[in-house]
């Protein structure tokens, strides 16, 4: 007896009529109580990593001491990446957040695992307190912004541990998996040759993500089952 298989449900941009489609997504798991909660938990729980993280780099700015030798950046001058660096960041939060609002399905585990991420990235910033390498590039963005990105939580590198956290997320989608594993080395390269972090920031930043994740697949079993789930 042969076996009927689903259709594959249209891309939102191959969609003919894309904004009824995001519409008819959004009213189908809202419709859902325990998917309320669920994002009402993620929600909250995103709030609290940023809140953490905001903290944690106020604690390591203020107790930094001396700066150390790094076998990377001893041995390269200083580029002026700042613009890079911040602009950046900015793009990619805005493609991130961009890519999981466009399938509410992704929201409750993408919330979460980011979650998850910050607070631990603010428990390493949290323990040791290097100041960052003696020869970097001066920002001229202000201190609001100085503050957000170059401050003294270097452990381990944010910049290239999030984007590769979203190649871990949408590895089964290999053009949204390629896009974040180029934006993982484009930050690993800025915030080296702006002397940003340390290369031990960089080159730990993929082994701890990389475990980040797979706790946030242990811990919301049901969530990543819904992010990889076809309708």
């Amino acid at each position: 007896m042969a076996v009927m298989s689903q259709p594959t449900p249209t891309p939102l941009h191959r969609h003919p009529r894309p904004h009824r489609e995001l519409w008819r997504r959004y009213r189908h798991y809202a419709a859902q109580r325990e998917f309320r909660l669920s994002i009402v938990m993620a929600s909250a729980l995103l709030i609290i990593g940023w809140s953490v993280n905001y903290f944690a780099i106020q604690f390591a700015t203020e107790r930094a001491s001396n700066s150390v030798t790094d076998i990377v950046l001893s041995n390269i001058p200083v580029f002026e990446v700042d613009a890079l660096f911040v602009y950046g960041t900015f793009v990619f939060a805005l493609l991130s957040f961009t890519t999981v609002l466009l399938h509410p399905k992704r929201i409750p585990f993408a919330f979460k695992a980011v979650a998850l991420f910050w607070i631990i990235r603010s428990i390493f910033a949290s323990l040791t307190h290097i100041a960052p390498f003696e020869a970097s590039y001066m920002s001229d963005f202000g201190p609001t912004i100085n503050s957000m990105f170059f401050g003294g939580d270097l452990f381990f590198s944010a910049h290239t541990g999030m984007p590769f956290l979203g190649a871990l997320a949408f590895w089964k989608e290999k053009g949204i998996r390629n896009l974040y594993l180029l934006g993982s080395a484009f930050f690993a390269t800025i915030v080296l040759l702006g002397h940003v972090h340390y290369s031990i920031d960089v080159l730990s930043a993929f082994f701890i993500t990389y475990g980040i994740f797979h706790v946030a697949e242990w811990l919301f079993p049901k969530d990543r089952a819904m992010f990889l789930a076809d309708e």
